[in-house]
């Protein structure tokens, strides 16, 4: 059974990122074997005219960060664009492995161990979280990294 992942992201907000930097990444993971749910292209084929468009894409991303089996977090900017922390922390919450991809070189914290907000390092383990951040697209597929482990492994 192909696992999923689920690709948080602020890129389907315009269209030259949705065109040039989305692609990428979500081919890398999928060299992985894994099915990537992305969701700008996922949940965003609603009537945005009607009312409620905003909370039905809310739920569906929900839904998706639930049934999926893992989730791969873009955290560049400073900060990370909020909805990907939502959906990060949901993920965390709900016990999902989950995978950090910065190649922002700026640091967005207050601590000396880590690049970023340290709760988003709450879902890694305390020994080993690198294998778990990923600051390059080669990195993805790397077989010494956590990600191609994981996709690697049954359950």
């Amino acid at each position: 059974m192909t696992k999923t992942i689920y690709l948080a992201n602020p890129y389907g907000f315009s269209a030259q990122q949705n065109a040039l930097l989305l692609p990428p990444i979500a081919a890398a993971l999928e060299t992985l074997g894994l099915e990537v749910w992305e969701p700008f292209a996922r949940n965003n084929q609603l009537d945005f005219s009607q009312p409620g468009w905003a909370y039905e894409i809310g739920q569906r991303d929900f839904r998706d960060v639930v049934n999926s089996d893992a989730t791969f977090a873009v955290v560049n900017g400073v900060p990370p664009d909020e909805g990907v922390m939502v959906e990060l922390g949901m993920a965390i919450a709900l016990g999902k492995p989950t995978f950090l991809f910065r190649d922002d070189f700026r640091r967005a914290t207050d601590s000396e161990a880590y690049p970023l907000n340290l709760m988003l390092f709450t879902g890694l383990p305390e020994d080993g979280w690198r294998d778990y951040y990923y600051t390059s697209l080669e990195e993805i597929a790397s077989p010494e990294k956590a990600l191609a482990r994981w996709a690697k492994t049954d359950g």
